[in-house]
């Protein structure tokens, strides 16, 4: 889900309300949110695409600096959107989110020289949960907006499984 917030601008610069807990539990979203993280990229850096098993973590993400196509892909065995992707431009202009619920996986590349992404999670990091799938896996087919040859994964990241090669693993359905 891509939320777009309200935001003031003025001669001064602007004022955003980033997260109201009733607001987004007004648009559908049920988790109550108990972990910030930023990160800084420099360009073409890839990240993803990640997800948690167990309890799992929903994810609220915003681009504070810079741009990043974020992506998310669903990973929910029985879904009518199972293995296919959504891509969303965030920019620090455009001040928009990205609800990525639980059973999805995430990740995104930088556009600009530098970007810094904010995003909340519905569950607190755990290492061992943490698992990932391949940023280019041929069978979901994400379209990237940077040339492969520009996009710069983390060792992990370069080495992650398919979707075919783990789903069977994957603990996640999808719930009509």
């Amino acid at each position: 889900m891509l939320i777009a917030p309200r935001v003031f601008g003025d001669d001064r610069g602007f004022f955003s309300e980033t997260y109201r807990r009733s607001r987004f539990a007004e648009l559908g979203i049920p988790e109550e949110m108990v972990q910030d993280n930023h990160s800084r990229s420099a360009r073409g850096i890839v990240r993803g695409m990640h997800f948690q098993i167990g309890d799992g973590a929903a994810k609220l993400v915003r681009c504070g600096r810079g741009a990043i196509f974020d992506v998310v892909v669903d990973l929910r065995r029985g879904s009518p959107t199972y293995a296919q992707w959504e891509g969303f431009e965030l920019t620090d202009e455009n001040m928009h989110v990205v609800y990525c619920p639980i059973g999805f996986a995430h990740g995104f590349c930088v556009l600009s020289d530098v970007a810094d992404v904010i995003y909340k999670q519905s569950n607190y990091y755990a290492g061992e949960t943490e698992r990932g799938i391949s940023y280019r896996d041929p069978e979901v087919g994400i379209e990237w907006p940077l040339a492969a040859g520009e996009l710069q994964p983390s060792e992990r990241d370069a080495t992650a499984p398919t979707l075919s090669e783990i789903a069977a693993e994957l603990p996640f359905e999808h719930s009509a």
